[in-house]
């Protein structure tokens, strides 16, 4: 694994002229274990780095039972911790977004919870994040949670983490305390794929090395944590990524308008360009690229643009334009790491459905191969998961769906699971591996279809929804079925 060095000489801070700030905005996540102290660290950045303006400066001295500046401690954490009972048990329970910049550059902070009731919530907020603070009370070093959380990080595809070793006044400044959390956090690091580790030492209360250096630590050489987040790079794609974007609506206008709408997850395209649905091979050249605002020549990731082709395809919500020679997979089965969300543990006989970036897919069977043991990080045998679990899996799919490895093209390349039944997201995946013509289907495989299924969806005609309705009621029927022991496949209107 390729880390950065441990101590990064410190930079020198400058003041860039108004409007000249960090191309990129950095997204960043805090977490780590309950009681680590997120909150506090979070707050405190904000305090000292001018991310507070005059009367929430106010209402939290107020909220602080007006305690001087200078006195007894101000509660930093009531700048993020807002819901009512966040406040009354001194817990983050739900996701904090913050938006701030320095001088240097534009933030939005994710502070997630670290109880492990609310993991759930942390791996939602990971989800958005470029870098990840990581953080350990210096008294207590790393635990079981530290341990899920940086597994969370790493499957979520986070590459550069920090890791804020907090509430070193605590522990006297020691040195080699510091250094023992951080020689274990490196062993831990070394299961995953992360390229870039930077360790920091900081007391939030104190705010000891957080936007100032700390004259308690001398012999810390390294970047304040706020130096640190002012010159990294979030950048995790590569330049020549190819080309991306899920359909997600096609647009009809007066005349012989058409077009096909929706984000660019990655690469680049421009007019003149060749595209191609991945899922049926159908290829056009590219004529406009049309916004709100107008026409364009060109159109990057994140790039929310209407594509008009040459040449009307017959495609729909769901499919994944693409270039020509670097395509997804048209994939039938897939391997794929997941954390398990829902209180209900996974049932081999429920119906899923796996949703992507903008399509919706049946979920012929799934199985779970090994679960993540957070003492050992090494993957062990296990058929069932449940709330918190990371785990392996293999799904076969009722129906080929465009997708890519998680590790080359992370937006096209995860997904999240919902229940065919009422619709609730019951897991957050990425794939490792697929696969495309699944298994020939043979005689003693139900295939439920429309026609088998006339009578039960004789009210339903061609529209999206209807698609949707039908997909849902053969899950339906599929989740006797399976309960019987028939195999069973789906064949999907689209």
């Amino acid at each position: 694994m390729d880390v950065a060095a441990l101590e990064l000489e410190v930079p020198v801070r400058t003041v860039l002229a108004p409007g000249d700030k960090s191309e990129a905005m950095v997204r960043l996540l805090t977490c780590g274990s309950v009681d680590d102290g997120k909150s506090t660290l979070i707050g405190r950045l904000l305090w000292d780095a001018a991310g507070v303006t005059d009367d929430q400066r106010a209402a939290i001295l107020h909220a602080s039972h007006n305690r001087a500046v200078n006195g007894e401690r101000i509660d930093f954490s009531l700048l993020l911790d807002g819901l009512q009972a966040e406040r009354e048990q001194g817990i983050t329970i739900d996701i904090a977004w913050r938006y701030f910049e320095t001088a240097r550059r534009r933030f939005v902070i994710i502070d997630s919870p670290g109880h492990e009731q609310y993991t759930r919530n942390m791996a939602t907020g990971a989800s958005h994040a470029d870098v990840a603070i990581l953080l350990i009370d210096a008294r207590h070093g790393v635990k079981r949670q530290t341990r899920r959380h940086a597994a969370i990080c790493d499957l979520v595809g986070i590459k550069k983490v920090i890791l804020a070793v907090n509430k070193m006044d605590l522990i006297g400044w020691s040195e080699a305390r510091y250094r023992a959390i951080e020689a274990d956090f490196r062993a831990l690091a070394g299961n995953f794929a992360f390229a870039e580790i930077a360790t920091i030492p900081v007391a939030a209360l104190t705010g000891a090395n957080v936007v100032a250096r700390s004259a308690e630590m001398p012999w810390y050489l390294g970047p304040t944590l706020l130096d640190y987040l002012e010159r990294v790079d979030p950048k995790a794609e590569t330049a020549d990524a190819p080309f991306r974007m899920p359909v997600q609506l096609v647009l009809r206008a007066s005349g012989d308008f058409r077009g096909y709408s929706g984000t660019v997850t990655s690469g680049a395209i421009r007019a003149g360009d060749r595209v191609v649905d991945a899922r049926t091979g159908l290829s056009a050249t590219l004529r406009r690229i049309t916004t709100m605002d107008g026409d364009r020549p060109f159109a990057g990731k994140g790039d929310a643009v209407t594509l008009v082709l040459d040449t009307d395809l017959d495609i729909s919500r769901g499919a994944v334009l693409s270039e020509l020679k670097r395509r997804p997979v048209n994939a039938d089965v897939i391997e794929a790491r997941l954390v398990w969300l829902s209180e209900q543990p996974f049932d081999p006989e429920a119906g899923y459905l796996l949703r992507t970036a903008t399509d919706l897919t049946p979920v012929t069977s799934m199985s779970v191969s090994a679960l993540v043991d957070f003492e050992t990080l090494a993957a062990t045998q296990a058929h069932q998961c449940g709330v918190n679990d990371i785990a392996d899996c293999r799904i076969l799919l009722g129906r080929s769906t465009a997708l890519d490895l998680f590790a080359d093209l992370p937006l096209t390349g995860n997904f999240v699971l919902v229940s065919a039944i009422d619709g609730a997201t019951v897991a957050g995946g990425v794939v490792t591996w697929v696969q495309t013509g699944a298994a020939t289907v043979g005689d003693h495989v139900l295939v439920l279809n429309r026609e088998k299924l006339a009578g039960l969806c004789a009210d339903l005609g061609d529209s999206p929804a209807d698609s949707a309705e039908f997909a849902r009621r053969a899950q339906e029927v599929a989740i006797l079925l399976r309960s019987a022991g028939v195999p069973v496949l789906i064949e999907t209107d689209q």
